[in-house]
This record gives structure tokens, C-alpha cells and sequence, in this order.
């Protein structure tokens, strides 16, 4: 998006930030847009929690979990990992902070389902530990490799019965009856434009 500005000057803020932040944020108005996801673990809380703070969620995409990792991990060439498979290898996620309960957390899992776990608050530390300690993270699985690079893989998620049953709702917040700016309209245009190209290029029979 930001290529397409044919302007002199610009100033956009990208914040990559604690879930509690981002709602937080966009109640107060310093963002007019936050990025989060919903998930069979957090749907009901974080649902209330956009209520309580006049928000509005909009669907983006729905996603199949991946399992994010380094490419020369062991299990970076496997047609699908499970948490079995993972459980020798430590989880990353993102520390949301003393504030933040439970269903803030990156994980599209139970928090109890993980055997090892490393927080980190930045994501050059996380792909570090993906290379020194082969660490992964789940996610949606939608990676740009011209902003990541090749070294890393997104290896399909599945149960212990081959299901791959966990899903990721994406989607972004706005403040409820506020109206968004030309810059807010363009960005989420982009987003849908991004993800339906990609969609088609990945899935082609979705």
C-alpha cells in the first residue's frame, strides 16, 4: 500500500503488539484498525470483550493451522505435524503481559496442551529461537516471502487422527459507527485484495 502513495511524504504506524493492546488501542482511537484473530479457545471472551468496548469485528479470511518454523527443523519436510510431534520442540509466542489473561494468548490452543513454551515480546527473538532451539509457532499458515524470506516453512497442522480441525478466524476491529479515514478504507482493501489472491494461488478449490 504504501508504494502506492505517489506523495513527497507519509508517516504510517504498523504496531505489532499484545492482543489486549490492540483492542486497547483501537478503543482509544490511537489505531483505527487492530488485526486479531478468533478461535474455537477464545471466541466467547475476546467476543464479550469487543462488545464491552463498542468494537466491531470484521471476518477477513478462515485459516487452517500451521505450524511455523525454521527450515532445517526436523519436521520442516513433513507432510503434516501433530502435537505429538511438536511436543519435543519448545512453543513461541508473543507475551501478552501481567494484564493479560489467558485467552489473549497467540496460541490457537489450550494453553495446557503445550509441553514446552517460551514467551518472547519481539519477533526477530522468536525466529532466533526457531533456529537455535527449533522452535514453532502456530499460525495461519499466510506467509509473504517477500517480506520473510525462504527460511522458514509453514508445515500444515493436524490432530492425532490426521484432522486438521483447528481453525483461525481472521479479521480486524474498528470502533463501532466510526468513520474511517481514506488511508483505514485503502489499507483494508489491500488486506482483501492480498488474502483473495492469495487464496486463489494456495487454494485454489476454495
Amino acid at each position: 500500500m504504501a508504494k502506492k502513495f505517489n506523495i513527497d511524504d507519509y508517516e504510517f504506524a504498523i504496531r505489532e503488539t499484545k492482543t489486549k493492546e490492540v483492542i486497547d488501542d483501537v478503543t482509544s482511537l490511537r489505531s483505527e484498525i487492530g488485526i486479531i484473530y478468533l478461535s474455537d479457545f477464545n471466541r466467547k471472551y475476546i467476543t464479550y470483550l469487543l462488545k464491552e468496548h463498542d468494537l466491531v469485528f470484521q471476518k477477513l479470511i478462515d485459516c487452517k493451522a500451521y505450524a511455523y518454523m525454521w527450515k532445517n527443523n526436523p519436521l520442516a519436510n513433513k507432510p503434516f505435524v501433530n502435537l505429538e510431534d511438536l511436543s519435543q520442540y519448545p512453543c513461541l509466542s508473543f507475551e501478552q503481559g501481567e494484564s493479560g489473561n489467558y485467552y489473549f494468548a497467540e496460541e490457537i490452543l489450550s494453553t495446557n496442551e503445550y509441553h514446552k513454551t517460551i514467551k518472547a515480546n519481539d519477533r526477530a527473538t522468536m525466529l532466533n529461537l526457531m533456529v537455535g532451539l527449533n522452535g514453532y509457532t502456530l499460525c495461519s499458515g499466510i506467509i509473504s516471502e517477500e517480506i520473510n524470506g525462504s527460511d522458514y516453512v509453514a508445515v500444515p497442522f493436524k490432530d492425532a487422527k490426521g484432522e486438521d480441525d483447528r481453525s483461525m478466524e481472521i479479521g480486524y476491529i474498528v470502533k463501532k459507527n466510526f468513520m474511517l479515514s481514506t488511508i483505514c478504507r485503502i489499507y483494508i482493501r489491500e488486506m482483501e485484495e492480498y488474502l483473495k489472491e492469495y487464496t486463489a494461488q494456495h487454494n485454489p478449490n476454495t
